[in-house]
């Protein structure tokens, strides 16, 4: 792709994209390696259907440190790590430090399948990582092995979210993606686990994310049956969002034994209030989750462009941004069915 790095002038200073949505959050891809294959991310039934980056084409830390203040100086405040699975990737709490240390940066997570988390929760906190975010759909290992496509425990996601808890993340955020006639019997048993902890429990609705997982619409549990579920034996309350953009929808229980959410892309889109871009651990930016194709942020890196060539062209990227893939998803999906999206591994959720 040939691109063209407008300079300064070319910017506005209040980043705002087509439908006047700011740029406040980054999703950060470190790794698309993984050694789960779960179902609706990187299915083993994909095969040969992708190939992962080697290692020398991952942005070096230097490189991401530098993309960061950049991206931190256009207004963003929230840095999500990602992957694949983020502690896949060697020597990543040094990484963790360098970008903690950024001025204006408030908010710095990361999201993980939780494997290796009982291994890493402690260096991950003491090297500046502010909150994190696990996925689990099941409490149960037979289950947990078929939804993941490994051999892996559950038990050891579970005892990792416990040992981070106990070495500082207090409020650790869970991810559950439910599955019609797969793990939607266990929607309760899941809210009842967490129910009483710090620990929220956010039901996302199964996406058609990437091109791998045969997406279906007829597997999708809307979160409306998930919360009247819920609520028809812990009675709840809706909560006011956190902030401008924030994807879940946030209700308490009644009897202030925490609070669970629920990300509904298919059913509600949010695309109106998004605030995001993605950036793949080879360097390529994208707009949207649901985005085909990236801009390549490496020739700029590679070419010495300096900090304000590439904020300009970050800039202007944003300017021009005019994506509601959820909100006209019945469209896309009918005029173009083969339409190609990037897949979740590569960027994250």
């Amino acid at each position: 792709m040939n691109q063209q790095f407008p300079t300064l002038k070319q910017t506005t200073l209040k980043l705002r994209d087509q439908f006047n949505r700011p740029l406040t959050d980054l999703r950060l891809s470190v790794t698309d390696r993984c050694q789960l294959r779960c179902h609706y991310c990187m299915p083993t039934r994909s095969g040969s259907g992708f190939s992962f980056l080697k290692p020398d084409d991952y942005l070096s830390f230097e490189q991401i440190e530098a993309l960061c203040h950049i991206f931190v100086d256009l207004g963003v405040t929230k840095i999500r790590l990602t992957g694949g699975e983020p502690l896949l990737r060697p020597g990543l709490t040094d990484l963790i430090g360098r970008l903690s240390a950024i001025n204006g940066l408030k908010d710095l997570a990361l999201t993980t399948n939780g494997i290796l988390l009982s291994d890493h929760a402690e260096k991950l906190l003491a090297s500046g990582l502010n909150r994190l975010t696990v996925s689990l759909d099941t409490l149960h290992n037979a289950s947990f092995q078929k939804l993941s496509g490994s051999n892996s425990n559950v038990d050891k996601v579970l005892d990792g979210i416990k040992v981070a808890q106990q070495a500082g993340f207090k409020t650790i955020k869970i991810n559950t993606v439910i599955l019609q006639g797969i793990n939607d019997h266990e929607i309760l048993k899941i809210a009842e686990y967490f129910r009483g902890t710090c620990h929220i429990v956010r039901f996302i609705e199964y996406m058609d994310v990437g091109t791998l997982n045969q997406w279906d619409l007829e597997s999708v549990v809307p979160n409306s049956k998930i919360l009247s579920q819920i609520n028809a034996k812990y009675p709840l309350k809706p909560l006011s969002p956190r902030h401008y953009g924030e994807v879940a929808s946030r209700y308490a229980y009644e009897d202030d034994q925490g609070e669970v959410g629920f990300i509904s892309s298919i059913t509600q889109p949010f695309c109106g209030s998004c605030t995001r871009l993605r950036l793949s651990a080879d360097g390529k930016l994208y707009n949207c989750l649901f985005a085909g194709e990236g801009h390549d942020l490496t020739k700029a890196l590679d070419n010495g462009l300096n900090d304000c060539h590439i904020s300009a062209f970050i800039a202007d990227l944003w300017a021009k941004r005019a994506d509601k893939y959820s909100e006209n998803r019945s469209l896309f999906h009918h005029l173009q069915e083969n339409i190609q999206k990037i897949d979740m591994f590569r960027i994250g959720g």
